[in-house]
């Protein structure tokens, strides 16, 4: 059976150290997303062309899929791999909000998991999201984790004490 891990990472370079372990464990490109928003980069960035892929994520399998997506709350993201087919399906519906809840929700994570990785993402981290099978799920996190991901439990306690409920397209983050 397939599954869905994903982790989220306040620092970029521990996004794409994650990456890069995942590939030379043998990982295919094709099963690694990855979608970030950085503030104030993303234009910058896009303008570079090839450049976008450091910006995004040092893995060389998801450097020729690097796309720019506007999402409702969030704003541009640059996004690769996996995700991102379904991500552009809905920007070019109009219903990214809905896109994005529903891609990650697609993907096997429950509506709750999908609104706070989606406010992670509004928030500024960068979301990789890994496909695997439940006999390298433990494998695969243990990469994850081992890359210096933000503590899910804890970062959500925060975002709950600050008022937040659940990720609302139509909000700016705080």
């Amino acid at each position: 059976m397939t599954r869905t891990i994903i982790r989220s990472f306040d620092d970029p370079a521990d996004a794409e150290t994650a990456i890069t372990r995942l590939e030379a464990a043998g990982l295919p490109p094709d099963d690694i997303s990855i979608i970030r928003s950085p503030p104030g980069t993303i234009s910058k960035d896009a303008s570079r062309g090839a450049e976008v892929g450091g910006a995004v994520g040092a893995g060389a399998g998801l450097l020729a899929g690097v796309a720019a997506l506007p999402l409702p709350g969030v704003g541009p993201v640059l996004a690769a791999g996996w995700l991102l087919g379904t991500l552009a399906v809905g920007t070019t519906a109009g219903a990214v909000a809905g896109g994005l809840i529903g891609t990650l929700t697609g993907a096997g994570l429950s509506e709750d998991e999908a609104h706070f990785y989606a406010e992670t993402i509004r928030r500024g981290s960068t979301m990789v999201s890994v496909r695997t099978s439940d006999s390298h799920a433990a494998v695969i996190e243990k990469i994850l984790d081992g890359a210096g991901p933000i503590d899910a439990k804890a970062r959500r306690g925060e975002y709950e004490r600050a008022g937040w409920t659940r990720f609302d397209e139509t909000t700016s983050p705080p």
